[in-house]
């Protein structure tokens, strides 16, 4: 099977992770952290706000079953893209709205699904969500990984 790779920050990522592991065609999921200027950054840290760090869910996916593009469209079905570094109650950079692109094939699909969502009125703000190239990926601690699973047992 050829595996693709996507990465996301909407927000906190447990909720995230979450949402990505029901969407057909998704393999695996990983959160973590990215974007900032540390390496190796703990959660700690992140929580801070001074890493520069952003929650991310690291999204391992088969092409021939789901499209990059239907990613997008769980992006941005799953958080507000229209709030500055913020998601309800958790505020702060490490909450951004942020898509990572892996290559320019994946940039050139996130501008243009920002552009159309943006003009389609669905958003009544301006859409915030930055559009990045992919940073190193820092792995967050075991007890984040598959949060909600764990919690419930399953």
């Amino acid at each position: 099977m050829e595996k693709e790779k996507a990465m996301f920050g909407a927000g906190c990522f447990w909720c995230v992770e979450e949402d990505f592991q029901k969407a057909p065609g998704v393999v695996s999921t990983r959160v973590g952290y990215s974007g900032g200027k540390s390496e190796n950054p703990t959660y700690s840290q992140v929580c801070s706000g001074t890493t520069g760090h952003t929650e991310v869910t690291l999204v391992e996916f088969d092409p021939k079953v789901i499209s990059y593009e239907q990613l997008l469209e769980v992006f941005f079905s799953i958080h507000d893209p229209t709030t500055l570094n913020r998601q309800g109650p958790d505020i702060g950079v490490q909450y951004r709205s942020v898509i990572f692109y892996f290559d320019d094939k994946q940039r050139k699909a996130a501008e243009e699904v920002k552009k159309k969502l943006q003009a389609s009125g669905r958003f009544p703000k301006l859409i915030v969500t930055a559009i990045e190239p992919a940073q190193a990926f820092y792995k967050a601690e075991e007890y984040h990984q598959n949060y909600y699973c764990k919690l419930r047992g399953s």
